[in-house]
């Protein structure tokens, strides 16, 4: 079967919309997760290196573009992660997006809880080296480790998705 056979099977059991609505959530699930880990393994530890002086100033003018190309894409992919659970492609099963949307909104609750909360006192009083070596500890554990498991969740469904013949639902 090519790949054009393989497509049009899995459209035969699910419609155009879910389909193209999980290939939707599939590529921000993945733009997020690469925006995220950029922050994550090169931002945070090189902020050790800026000066006590400059770090405020640079912290405030990385904060908004931060919420601009990381934050809201990955909050929009928790909204269509939900919109999957009420309109699924037939080979996706629901527990795998339950799973999903659990592992987004744990790293949302972290973020709100513990990040964003480190980030103003950052912004606000500048530079200290064991609030970043915090936020690096925490976002790894609780944002980076389920923000990895949701991409894994999302790479097999998107397998799911490609089988010739779906086994659906299971």
């Amino acid at each position: 079967m090519n790949s054009a056979q393989k497509v049009t099977a899995v459209t035969h059991t699910s419609t155009r919309s879910s389909v193209w609505l999980f290939l939707i959530t599939f590529t921000f699930v993945f733009y997020g997760m690469g925006a995220s880990f950029v922050e994550s393994f090169v931002n945070y530890p090189t902020w050790k290196l800026i000066g006590a002086d400059e770090f405020r100033d640079f912290h405030q003018a990385l904060s908004p573009l931060i919420i601009g190309y990381m934050v809201i894409p990955v909050f929009f992919t928790v909204i269509l992660t939900g919109l999957l659970l009420w309109k699924r492609p037939t080979p996706i099963p629901s527990w795998a997006l339950w799973l999903a949307l659990l592992m987004q909104l744990t790293g949302a609750i972290s973020s709100f809880a513990i990040q964003i909360p480190i980030q103003v006192q950052l912004s606000t009083n500048g530079l200290s080296l064991p609030l970043i070596d915090q936020l690096i500890f925490t976002n790894f554990w609780f944002r980076r480790i389920p923000m990895f498991i949701n991409s894994v969740l999302f790479f097999w469904m998107m397998f799911k998705m490609l089988l010739p013949n779906p086994n659906p639902r299971t």
